[in-house]
Parts: C-alpha cells; sequence; structure tokens
C-alpha cells in the first residue's frame, strides 16, 4: 500500500487565531506565530532585529492505519486536517532557581515566559456512530514555547488522545529562516572535524548544535534539549539559508508525548552563548534520583596497557596526579567487536580480577571505572549491574554506543536510568551528543561525541569547540599532554582543563606514567577540579581564540587558548574578580626559551582585583592561571 504522509500542522484551520507571541522576560526576544497559505509559521527577533524570519512549523504523521482501525471513513484521512482548529492558548511564567547535584554552576536559573497553543483535528462522522461528533475521530496537540532572557524553546505536545491511537510521526518541517549572507561553523558529524562555510554551500546534513553568524554580526545557535525516545534531528539545507530538522528516521509514540525541544539562543558576542547553555539543562526534568551519594565527579586516568602490574603503576600514578577514578579501557573482558565476548569475567589472558583491582584502588582513595562496548551491554546489562556492584566498580564506560533512531535512543536513556538503580555513573562514548539528560539522570557524567584527542586535532578545532560541542553539553575530549602527536603547546593542552567542561575528565589521554618525572606546571591540573562553583567565559571570538574563568570556593582558574595564530588577550580581571580584594597568581605559560621538555613557564605574583593581564599566545598555544585569595 502506498504511504499517504499529510502535515498535521499545514492545513486549513476554521476559526483560527492568529499573530501570538510571546516575549522573554528581558524582552529582548519576542517568538511571533501567525498562519498564511494554510501552513503555520513563526518568526524570531532579537533586540528588534529579525534573526529567523517567517518559518514554518509543523510534524508529518501517517496514521491512516490507526484510523481504518477505529472505521472512521477513509475519506476522512485524504483530507485529515481539515477540521484542525485553533482552540484556545495559555500563558504563565516561571522564576525558580534549582541546585543541580553538580555542575558549572552551583545554582541556576529557570526564567521563562510560557506560550502554550492548543489545536484540535478531527469530528468527523464515524462508521455506525450516531453521535454528531465521534470522540474516538479527535485528534489534540499543543505548540508549547518558552522564551528565556537566553534563548528561546518550541516543542509539539501530544495531550492523551481520546481515541488512544499511536502517532507515526514520519518527518518535522520546523525550518530556520536566516538572512542571505548567514555563515554556518558545523559538524557533519558528531566527532567530525569543525566546518565553516557560507550557509547556502551546506551539501549534506550537519550536527546540533550548529552556530550561525548573521550578516549583522549577530550569533546564533541551534541544539536540541530532552531527546530521550524520539530520533535525533539534525540539520539540512532545505533552501538558501534556510535550515530545517532532518529526522534521523520515523517514530511511534503513544499520547501523552512531547517531541524534543528546538531551541534557538542569540548573542552580540559569541561568549555571551556559552554562558548561557544551562538553557539546555533547564528544558529538562528536574532529578528523578531520590540518592545520589554514589554521583563523584572526579578526574581519572585510563589504563591502556591490561596487565596487573601496569594498572597498579597507574594507581599510583592516579593518586600523585590527584585524580579521583582508574578506568581499565576496551578488551579487558575479550575482543569489544565479538558477541562471544562477556563482560561478565576478565579475559582468560589476564592476570588480574576486577574485585583485587577495585580494593587496591580503594586503598588509595580511587574508583575504578571499566569500558563495556554496546555489544555486550545490549545482551547483558541486566546480569553485569548487579555484579559490577559486587565488584565495587564506580561506573560504566559506555562503547561504540548506536545512536539515531528510536530504538537506540529509548535504550540508551533507560540503561543509563538502570545504571542509576545500581549506583553505577555513565561515561557515553563515540557519537552520543547530550540533550541535557543528565539534570534528569545525573549518574550521567560525560559523554564524547566530539573530536578530541583520539583524533589530535588543531588549535583552531578545538577553539571552535567552545563555540559549537560544548554548548549543548559536557564531553569527554581525552586530555593528552606529552603525547608526539599533538599539534599545539603544552600550555594550550593545560588550559584544556579550565576551558573544556566534563565532570568525569580523562587526563594523560595516551600518556604513560613513565612519561611524568616533573613538570611543575601539572600542578594545574592536580589543582583543579572537574565541577565549579561558577563558570564565566570572559573573552572569545568564534575560531579565534577563547578565555574561561570557573571558581571553586574562593579560587579561579582560568584558561586561554587560541588557534594557529597567535595574538595578545587581555583579561580583565574585574569580570569575575571580587572587587578590591588581593590574589595569588599562578601564571602557566608557553615559553620556547626554556629548557624543559614541555617549555611551560610557572610564575607567581599578587594582583589586586580589577587590574588587566595581557597574555602574549604563541600560535596554537595558551595559558593557565589560578588565582588564590591572599
Amino acid at each position: 500500500m502506498k504511504r499517504f504522509y499529510v502535515c498535521l500542522l499545514s492545513l486549513v484551520f476554521v476559526h483560527a487565531l492568529s499573530g501570538q507571541e510571546v516575549f522573554s522576560p528581558d524582552g529582548r526576544y519576542r517568538w511571533s506565530f501567525s498562519m498564511e497559505r494554510q501552513r503555520l509559521w513563526y518568526s524570531l527577533s532579537f533586540d528588534g532585529r529579525t534573526i529567523i524570519s517567517k518559518s514554518e512549523l509543523g510534524l508529518d504523521l501517517d496514521n491512516r492505519l490507526f484510523e481504518s482501525a477505529l472505521g472512521i471513513p477513509n475519506d476522512s484521512c485524504a483530507h485529515w486536517g481539515e477540521n484542525l482548529k485553533l482552540t484556545g492558548q495559555d500563558r504563565s511564567t516561571v522564576d525558580t532557581l534549582w541546585t543541580p547535584v553538580y555542575g558549572e554552576n552551583a545554582r541556576v536559573r529557570d526564567h521563562y515566559n510560557r506560550l502554550v497553543l492548543h489545536f484540535r483535528k478531527g469530528g468527523e462522522h464515524a462508521q455506525g456512530s450516531t453521535d454528531a461528533y465521534d470522540k474516538r475521530s479527535f485528534y489534540y496537540m499543543d505548540i508549547e514555547v518558552r522564551a528565556y532572557d537566553e534563548g528561546v524553546a518550541f516543542r509539539y505536545h501530544f495531550p492523551e488522545q481520546t481515541n488512544g491511537l499511536f502517532l507515526n510521526i514520519t518527518g518535522e518541517r520546523t525550518s530556520f529562516t536566516f538572512p542571505a549572507g548567514t555563515v554556518a561553523t558545523y559538524n557533519i558529524w558528531a566527532q567530525s572535524p569543525v566546518f565553516r562555510a557560507p550557509l547556502s554551500d551546506l551539501k549534506t546534513e550537519v550536527e546540533r548544535p550548529v552556530l550561525l553568524q548573521l550578516p549583522d554580526g549577530t550569533h546564533v545557535a541551534l541544539l536540541e534539549a530532552a531527546m530521550t525516545d524520539f530520533v535525533r534531528g539534525k540539520y539540512r539545507l532545505a533552501a538558501p539559508d534556510r535550515l530545517q530538522v532532518a529526522l534521523y528516521d520515523g517514530a511511534e509514540v503513544m499520547s501523552p508525548y512531547n517531541t524534543p525541544w528546538r531551541v534557538v539562543m542569540a548573542a552580540d558576542r559569541a561568549v555571551d552563548l556559552v554562558n548561557h547553555k544551562d538553557l539546555v539543562l533547564n528544558l529538562n526534568p528536574p532529578c528523578a534520583l531520590t540518592e545520589t551519594a554514589f554521583i563523584r565527579p572526579g578526574k581519572a586516568y585510563r589504563c591502556g596497557t591490561l596487565k596487573r602490574d601496569p594498572i597498579l603503576q597507574g594507581i599510583a600514578f592516579a593518586r600523585r596526579m590527584n585524580l579521583q577514578y582508574i578506568e581499565l579501557d576496551a578488551r579487558w573482558y575479550g575482543p569489544e567487536m565479538s558477541m562471544a565476548s562477556s563482560a561478565l569475567s576478565v579475559s582468560p589472558d589476564r592476570d588480574f580480577t576486577i574485585p583485587e583491582i577495585c580494593d587496591s584502588a580503594r586503598r588509595h582513595g580511587l574508583g575504578v571505572w571499566l569500558y563495556v562496548n554496546q555489544r555486550a551491554l545490549y545482551r547483558q546489562l541486566d546480569d553485569i549491574l548487579p555484579l559490577y556492584r559486587r565488584w565495587g566498580v564506580s561506573g560504566i564506560k559506555f562503547g561504540f554506543v548506536q545512536v539515531g533512531n528510536q530504538h537506540w535512543s529509548t535504550w540508551l536513556h533507560e540503561a543509563v536510568k538502570k545504571c542509576a538503580a545500581y549506583g553505577l555513573m555513565v561515561d557515553i562514548h563515540d557519537e552520543y551528543r547530550p540533550t541535557g539528560f543528565s539534570r534528569t539522570y545525573p549518574n550521567l557524567l560525560t559523554q564524547e561525541g566530539i573530536g578530541g584527542n583520539e583524533e589530535m586535532p588543531d588549535a583552531t578545532h578545538n577553539v571552535n569547540l567552545a563555540f559549537t560541542r560544548y554548548l549543548c553539553g559536557p564531553a569527554d575530549y581525552t586530555l593528552s599532554y606529552y603525547n608526539a602527536r599533538i599539534k599545539n603547546t603544552r600550555a594550550h593542552q593545560l588550559a584544556m582543563a579550565a576551558v573544556y567542561y566534563s565532570p568525569l575528565q580523562f587526563m594523560f589521554w595516551y600518556d604513560g606514567p613513565m612519561l611524568y618525572d616533573g613538570g611543575e606546571e601539572l600542578s594545574f591540573w592536580r589543582r583543579i577540579p572537574t565541577v565549579f562553583d561558577e563558570s564565566r567565559a570572559i573573552a572569545g571570538e568564534v575560531g579565534a581564540y577563547i578565555v574561561q574563568a570557573r571558581r571553586s570556593g574562593d579560587t579561579w582558574f582560568v584558561g586561554a587558548m587560541t588557534n594557529r595564530d597567535g595574538r595578545t588577550v587581555e583579561i580583565n580581571t574585574s569580570d569575575f574578580l571580587q572587587h578590591g580584594r588581593r590574589y595569588v597568581v599562578d601564571l602557566y605559560s608557553d615559553d620556547p626559551k626554556l629548557s624543559t621538555r614541555s617549555k611551560v613557564r610557572t610564575s607567581r605574583f599578587t594582583l589586586k582585583a580589577g587590574r588587566k593581564l595581557r597574555l602574549p599566545l604563541l600560535p596554537s598555544g595558551g595559558a593557565a592561571i589560578v588565582f588564590t585569595p591572599r
């Protein structure tokens, strides 16, 4: 039978309301709704400037088989949307503060104005019915819009349907129309290089988030939030300068149901987008866990040589470097890509057991993470979890996860929930990108979905990440320091611990303990935590440089990174330090004249808040700074 697609929202309305709009609390954003040419449209302005001109809203559904099962006449399917009506609206304002289990900020404000548009479709006579309208033939749907000072988000909501039907969603028509001349900074896949090109030149789908720079200089980011049991959405060029959501596949859902949020953030300065990324967390439900004591963010060392003595050396090294975890990487239980490998026991060719490694780590104040490929997770998860809890494992690193379709999206997030029930933390590797699920299940500490030090990218790529990938959540970049393949200076690498946020931060990736017999500057990695009380992006330009400051207690940690070009960066300390207070400053910066292996100079001096620091950065270089109150 030939498939039949209808757009739920792009059809004729009877007695439709139009011209609905909602403003952000500060009035800078205005989201406007209209109905023209038998379709639903919206536009978005920022500071009085139109950043998204008239763009379509909508979902494609194919529900003919379900409707036929209810005896609804076939001709009503062919004209399914003719009775769709905009029946009303609701408005409200929310302004709360919440405390995350951990994060980049100790407190998060959730403040928005909300508009909900209510739609109804149906009312046809059902076969054999004597009622004027058969309630089984009604469908209901809302468009929910939240306007924050940080951005605007909207989604489609299906209240519980009177007919009890599944909804077969086959596509999404949500689009974003930008001014001619807009330039995009984007990834093609989650771990790809970062590209920059005119939006009109896009030839393929691009990842979330995507960063746009409009001709007037305004920066706009498109993101996705709260995607847990749907399909991954990317963006494709639907027309010159117009992006449209491109779903990986179709989805079959049961009401009540919310689709993921489509999120738009705008700023005059790109660093303000960085400072507003808690918006993604705000669009997710609060923490669902009653017990969170087992969730302990920290720094980790990967044990790549899976023999007893090197692992014990790794434990001693991790303790010496003030790390909190070691991780046993792939193949500890056998070839990870083989379906015959069981993650319930150590491979016979290994000379250790997991309980003895956990006991040794615990005596040194450390925890243990285990890598498990999704092939084993999918077959053995319900057996793995109680076993790993008995062994004393702290967390599981999911490897080579499947992402995209509804089945694997649902399975993955359900697996994180199951891990929480057994007191296990999670790190998801490979193509998964976050949409804020860590607020609801904070045992999901981090994820990859990034071109990190497994690919050894250059400095321009690294700077771009702060304005692209990191907008949607933490990333496991896997920081390296002495590896010979690194393309950047050691101070550039050092600064990553402050610039890049990950509650589980892997350090010394691809490196062994034998490389670290000194290096005074590594005290920066020893001292810096992985979660913070306050975070502020101080300065930066897309693809050029970034300066990020983070506070833990009274101490501030600052990282500065430049692209392949050298430059002098000026830091105004009044942007983050307490006014009038004096600080001891430890500065770690590149100095090619030094005879040390890292060529990083350590300087200490005293500074009063309010002074400006000028940092000369080498090409592909950086600097790391600690400000400690006197």
